[in-house]
């Protein structure tokens, strides 16, 4: 048995489809259904039944998918632990992160850990919450850092290590800046700027108005742009007010361009999670990485910092 007949067997009972596993492993249907045949024939057991809708496990299939976790599993941790070996090797971090992480989050933690951890080198995709979870599941990526709620997984493991806050930001020469809160029925009345309908944080803030007993339609909603930094620019210019991550505009802030506001009585939050696989080994950089993102008080000194007044900012590559 080889270590591609397992990964074709795995592929087909995650997608439930040898089509979609076939497009996933790059490979030919035929190809797919004689590696699964060969399992099967091998063990003496059938692993799916097959519909015109797709294929399910069968009990056999379902002791046997336990068991090829597993083995995958170890097989990538034994090849880890082979590289470790590699004379002179340097320690990578793949990482995944959403849109505002990426952008306002990570910069300042990966030019910090590049002063005192240049062994490290990272390789960092930005991407939405579904495509960082399914390359953490794929290993793809071994750390995804996503903003938001994520549907639960049995392979995922869910880990927060920051609350983000969601605030009215408005140009520092708006009537409302000389104020420190505004109330929820004060935001129907104003131009407002926002993400795009489907976005996590359009997501993170109708569900929260909605928990509040507000009506997210009672919003003027008079633009919609698909880039917090596209929002910025927009409300800077006086066309409205936006309601973003506070993380995104504290520079704007600290220049006086912007200003933000508490939504009285209804602040709100929404958490910043780590998504790593289970039942996999993590190695040093890996666990190093994520502990300094548990460090609350270290975690909250980087991410004040002017990280382009660092000498020497990180130039992570971008995959």
């Amino acid at each position: 048995m080889s270590e591609q007949e397992f990964l074709a067997f795995k592929t087909v009972a995650d997608t439930r489809n040898i089509t979609l596993a076939a497009k996933k492993l790059h490979m030919s249907q035929s190809s797919i259904s004689l590696q699964i045949q060969n399992l099967e024939s091998h063990f003496g057991a059938r692993f799916f039944d097959r519909t015109n809708k797709g294929v399910t496990l069968t009990r056999s299939g379902k002791v046997f998918y336990n068991h090829v976790c597993e083995i995958l599993n170890l097989l990538h941790d034994v090849q880890e632990k082979l590289s470790d070996l590699v004379e002179d090797r340097r320690g990578v971090v793949y990482l995944g992160a959403t849109l505002t992480i990426g952008e306002y989050v990570l910069p300042h933690i990966l030019a910090y850990l590049y002063n005192i951890r240049p062994d490290i080198d990272f390789k960092v995709k930005i991407a939405n919450t579904e495509v960082i979870s399914q390359d953490v599941l794929e290993k793809n990526i071994h750390i995804g850092l996503i903003e938001g709620p994520v549907v639960r997984q049995r392979d995922l493991v869910i880990e927060q290590f920051w609350q983000d806050e969601l605030v009215v930001v408005v140009p520092y020469f708006h009537p409302w800046a000389e104020r420190p809160s505004i109330t929820l029925n004060e935001l129907a009345g104003e131009r407002m700027i926002a993400r795009e309908v489907g976005s996590g944080t359009r997501k993170v803030l109708e569900l929260a108005l909605q928990e509040r007993g507000f009506d997210p339609e009672k919003l003027d909603i008079t633009m919609e742009l698909g880039s917090t930094q596209a929002i910025k620019q927009v409300v800077s210019a006086g066309l409205g007010m936006t309601i973003i991550s506070s993380l995104t505009v504290r520079r704007e802030c600290d220049q006086r361009i912007f200003k933000t506001l508490q939504i009285q009585d209804a602040p709100i939050y929404r958490p910043l999670n780590i998504l790593t696989l289970a039942q996999t080994n993590e190695t040093k950089e890996e666990r190093f990485f994520i502990n300094f993102l548990h460090d609350q008080d270290s975690l909250c000194e980087v991410l004040n910092l002017d990280y382009c007044s660092l000498e020497n900012p990180a130039n992570p590559a971008i995959i």
